[in-house]
């Protein structure tokens, strides 16, 4: 950090309780998540993609557009993002992103075929 700036780079995460919460009950008194929509997003993440994931999420905008349904790619990967967590919150082992996330680890590794860690291991698929 460069001296005279007194700005920390340090983020401020949620906690274990806060990460492990279930989404709360909509207006309607479903279990729907909503994505925020046009609004300042004050939290940011940095995803890589392939050029062929790039290619059909530009699809995705412009069949969406021709639908009359205008949205930006951060908007459709926000709203994509509610979707599947509001299922997994609903369905757990179930849910679509569990089943696919799962199966994607039994293709790459046999071993872990269960999609679960073994104890020891750490990573994003422990949730």
């Amino acid at each position: 950090m460069a001296a005279g700036r007194g700005r920390s780079r340090r983020v401020s995460l949620p906690g274990v309780a806060e990460l492990f919460r279930t989404a709360a009950p909509g207006p309607d008194g479903g279990d729907q998540r909503r994505a925020t929509g046009r609004e300042k997003h004050t939290q940011k993440i940095t995803i890589y993609l392939s050029a062929e994931e790039l290619l059909d999420l530009e699809r995705a905008r412009l069949t969406l557009l021709r639908y009359g349904v205008a949205a930006d790619r951060g908007r459709i990967v926000r709203e994509a993002i509610a979707v599947l967590l509001a299922d997994l919150d609903a369905q757990g082992r179930d849910s679509l992103l569990a089943r696919r996330i799962a199966s994607a680890n039994h293709d790459t590794d046999p071993e872990h075929g269960s999609g679960q860690d073994s104890p020891g291991q750490t990573g994003e698929s422990a949730r």
